[in-house]
């Protein structure tokens, strides 16, 4: 069973990101404030919950939380700051929208970097620990990929219907036969290079 969170001195929000190791599509990050009496069983880190589990949480947390928001850092804007420096700007970007405003910030992982005036844990697999940070995987886990589903709408032949941007087979092959699209990461070029080599 997940702590609720971290700290229960000043008003928390857990933060989490989806998309880093992605060859294309936006990184996502959430942040969300969980009242103290929070708890439902399928919440989990969202790497470990089936997407219809996802998606059930994610309409209880946007329905219950205190507050929440999630925030995309483009392909572009990846490529100009690099990815971990993109979550970095996501979460910020997601906290600062958060209203009323939290008073701790737990950040999943094991580095963090912020001009927000916030005191701040980073804490390694903290989406399997800390409730509030789960929810934000769930909440920047479920936005992303609904979002990755309907780019691929529009660019059927790279599966982002069922990849999400992820560098699978399916996905190098296509972009050795289509191109890149506007919405591949240019920093993975030295991976997209060696794509002759990876089968």
């Amino acid at each position: 069973m997940l702590e609720n969170q971290y700290q229960y001195a000043l008003p928390e929000a857990g933060c989490d990101e989806a998309g880093r190791g992605c060859l294309a599509g936006p990184v996502f990050a959430a942040a969300v404030m969980l009242p103290p009496d929070f708890h439902d069983p399928l919440l989990n880190d969202s790497k470990q919950m089936s997407e219809r589990n996802r998606d059930k949480l994610r309409a209880v947390i946007e329905r219950e939380a205190v507050a929440w928001a999630v925030e995309a850092v483009s392909a572009a804007r990846i490529d100009e700051i690099n990815i971990l420096n993109a979550s970095f700007e996501g979460m910020s970007l997601a906290v600062a929208r958060l209203s009323p405003a939290p008073g701790f910030l737990a950040i999943d992982g094991n580095r963090f970097r912020t001009r927000l005036e916030i005191p701040y844990r980073c804490i390694v697999k903290g989406d399997g620990m800390y409730a509030d940070i789960a929810a934000a995987s769930v909440l920047a886990k479920t936005h992303r990929d609904e979002y990755m589903r309907r780019l691929d709408a529009e660019f059927p032949a790279y599966g982002w219907q069922k990849n999400k941007g992820y560098p699978t087979r399916e996905h190098r092959l296509a972009i050795r036969a289509c191109g890149l699209t506007p919405h591949h990461r240019l920093t993975f070029n030295h991976e997209i290079d060696q794509l002759e080599f990876a089968f």
